[in-house]
């Protein structure tokens, strides 16, 4: 394994945001987009007419971008979130959206290299 690779294992985070508008999704990433340097986003391509559960994704680069500060959206109703990443940055990710969100955990998963942890951001 590289230094290289070894020192840049735990910066991305990524983000899913489900159980929302696609505003509202859309919000909570440009929040993340002004701290963090988006590396990835993903929108959700339904395919048929029948209902289906939408996700969006986005891969965020925690060592860099403009960590930049921005006056948080008012969401229409409550976002759910997955952060799946490197148990530093995950826990940054989570200190930005709690800057800006009510927060309520859900769960936290732990393994040898990353965490996931579920989360339900809403408006304060």
């Amino acid at each position: 394994m590289s230094d290289v690779y070894d020192l840049h294992i735990d910066t991305d985070v990524t983000v899913q945001l489900s159980d929302c508008r696609q505003e509202d999704a859309r919000a909570v990433f440009e929040v993340l987009d002004h701290y963090y340097r988006l590396e990835d986003l993903e929108p959700p391509s339904p395919s048929g007419t029948a209902p289906v559960a939408t996700v969006w994704m986005a891969t965020f680069d925690t060592s860099g971008g403009q960590r930049e500060e921005v006056r948080p959206p008012r969401l229409a109703g409550k976002v759910g979130a997955l952060l799946t990443g490197g148990y530093q940055a995950v826990s940054e990710v989570e200190r930005v959206l709690a800057a800006g969100f009510d927060i309520e955990s859900h769960q936290a998963v732990s393994g040898d290299q990353e965490t996931e942890a579920r989360l339900l951001l809403a408006s304060r």
